[in-house]
């Protein structure tokens, strides 16, 4: 969207109606194979209805919650909620609603409101139990969750006909399968339309196609909506064992969904680990290819003595590690695992040193900026950049292939960035692509096509890119110190486990411009210790002589 049209569409009070129009257009156009011909001809249907009961029904899809009151239904644009909500009636989009939980009913009435409509509540009710009528709206809250655990008829709640009635908008399911085709995700919403249209986000133009989709068949679509509505029910705090035994299996195949249900795998599996119930988090890590599990289940072996399926496990990880993080863990646990089975020790490989400074300084709000301020001096000036830097520099280097127009890549026109990002394939399917940005490194025209990059790519989304945190002088200021050699090495290091290693970078960075030089510095301190990412990124600068060292700092008495 151009800033033109995005002003066109701010003046339009249905701008919203739009929005949700675009999408249907979008999905009929591209997804038309995947609706069953009821949602086609309801999708028709929608389009025939007058405006303002169109509009009506798209404000309260993208209001939170199902249920209404038409008192709460006030639009200028739209005039009198009450011809609308007939016609929705009528046609069938909205029914009148016949049951609520209670969380539902604390949601939608007041304290005055409730007070009048729970007489009966609080005549058989126990003081003690929190639920009096001079009480607060929590602790009646509170108890009617005891009371009432499931939901009821909202005359139940309300014999005496005190509540509004309330409309429930019955083709909610039908708009969050449409979105979740549209986003691949249902954690964007529709208000990235109107956060775009404002200039708040700018996405990157990516060409899409027909077959530009994260849905291939229905089937993977109707799976990607059980695990999300297992995940609800896991982090609403249902029995483990009930939504265990419910947790969809098969594999689909679908890059998308295959991957969020390992990672309910894994959160169920980490839950009975912190329970205590270390068999069954061994069995579903075991079944697990989340990226951790296995050094989630080394864990569990070893708090259950079974020393000899550990060393087993490990020895197996050992041989194909999935990460540095992996690697580093197996240095830790092999050692422990030998003197348990009264083994010999395993070999120790070396660590490269990495230099220190202590410095002794007044207490101030953040130990980063009193290292800064100490270290600074006009001919060598010092930034906090932390994970910021670096990346932003691939970043804007490697732009073309981040955003590389690939299948399986982008789906829609608000993505920051691939959808594809942390795959083991990600760098191989455009292998040309970052071959020839790393090819600017070693001739030297890095630095003109990563300023040129920051001016015309501004402000878009980017995984990588912190705008906020970056200028054109710090860049410039970084490109005159920074080896193109360093750069390449550390670009290298980050495609090869994106997600793990984009975050740990040292969180000072000190330029000597006069000598093109500089170092990179994390700062400790009293107290606080190295992360583990952290050590891998310092481990990896001391082996290939990449200036970083640790400041620790001590507060003057």
């Amino acid at each position: 969207m151009n800033s033109a049209a995005a002003t066109t569409t701010l003046d339009d009070p249905f701008y919203y109606l739009r929005n949700f129009e675009t999408v249907l257009g979008w999905v009929v156009t591209r997804h038309q194979d995947l609706l069953t011909t009821d949602e086609r001809d309801r999708v028709r249907a929608f389009t025939t209805l007058p405006q303002a009961p169109r509009a009506l029904l798209v404000r309260m899809i993208m209001r939170k919650g199902e249920h209404f009151r038409a008192n709460k239904l006030r639009y200028t644009e739209i005039g009198p909620a009450e011809p609308a909500l007939a016609t929705l009636l009528d046609n069938g989009w909205l029914a009148l609603a016949t049951e609520l939980d209670v969380d539902q009913l604390f949601r939608l009435y007041t304290r005055a409101e409730l007070a009048a409509a729970l007489v009966d509540e609080f005549n058989a009710a126990d003081t003690s139990a929190g639920l009096t009528r001079n009480g607060r709206k929590s602790d009646w809250l509170r108890a009617l969750r005891e009371r009432h655990p499931t939901p009821r008829a909202l005359s139940a709640w309300d014999p005496a006909n005190r509540l509004e009635p309330l409309f429930r908008v019955t083709v909610m399911p039908l708009c969050e399968r449409l979105r979740l085709m549209f986003f691949g995700n249902l954690h964007q919403d529709w208000s990235e339309f109107v956060l775009t249209e404002l200039g708040t986000f700018r996405y990157e133009r990516v060409a899409l196609d027909s077959q530009s989709r994260p849905f291939q068949r229905r089937e993977e679509i109707d799976a990607w909506l059980a695990l999300h509505a297992w995940r609800q029910r896991f982090d609403a705090g249902e029995p483990l064992d009930a939504i265990h035994a419910e947790l969809p299996d098969g594999d689909t195949g679908n890059p998308w969904v295959e991957p969020l249900r390992h990672r309910l795998r894994y959160k169920l599996a980490r839950q009975w680990e912190r329970q205590g119930e270390l068999a069954r988090a061994d069995a579903l890590y075991a079944r697990c290819h989340h990226r951790e599990a296995r050094g989630r289940r080394l864990r569990v072996l070893e708090r259950r003595g079974d020393w000899h399926a550990a060393l087993t496990l490990a020895a197996q990880a050992q041989a194909a590690p999935e990460s540095e993080a992996e690697r580093q863990q197996l240095a830790r646990v092999l050692p422990r695992l030998h003197r348990k089975l009264g083994l010999p020790a395993p070999p120790r490989g070396e660590t490269p040193a990495t230099g220190e400074l202590t410095l002794t300084l007044p207490t101030c709000g953040f130990v980063e900026d009193a290292v800064a301020n100490h270290l600074a001096t006009p001919d060598a000036p010092v930034f906090y950049v932390e994970n910021t830097l670096l990346t932003g520099l691939f970043g804007l280097l490697c732009w073309e292939a981040l955003f590389a127009p690939l299948p399986g890549a982008f789906f829609h026109p608000f993505q920051s960035g691939p959808a594809d990002l942390y795959d083991a394939d990600f760098q191989a399917r455009r292998g040309a692509l970052f071959e020839r940005a790393f090819e600017t490194l070693a001739n030297g025209e890095h630095r003109p096509l990563i300023v040129r990059t920051f001016n015309e790519k501004h402000g878009i989304q980017s995984p990588f890119v912190h705008w906020g945190t970056l200028s054109e002088a710090l860049l410039t200021r970084a490109l005159d110190c920074i080896p193109a050699a360093h750069l390449r090495l550390c670009f290298g290091r980050l495609l090869r486990d994106i997600k793990a290693n984009r975050a740990g970078l040292p969180d000072l960075i000190q330029l000597f411009p006069e000598r093109g030089d500089y170092r990179m510095i994390e700062v400790k301190g009293p107290g606080d210790r190295l992360q583990d990412n952290q050590r891998r990124w310092l481990a990896f600068f001391a082996a290939h002589s990449i200036p970083a060292l640790v400041c620790k700092v001590q507060w003057a008495p």
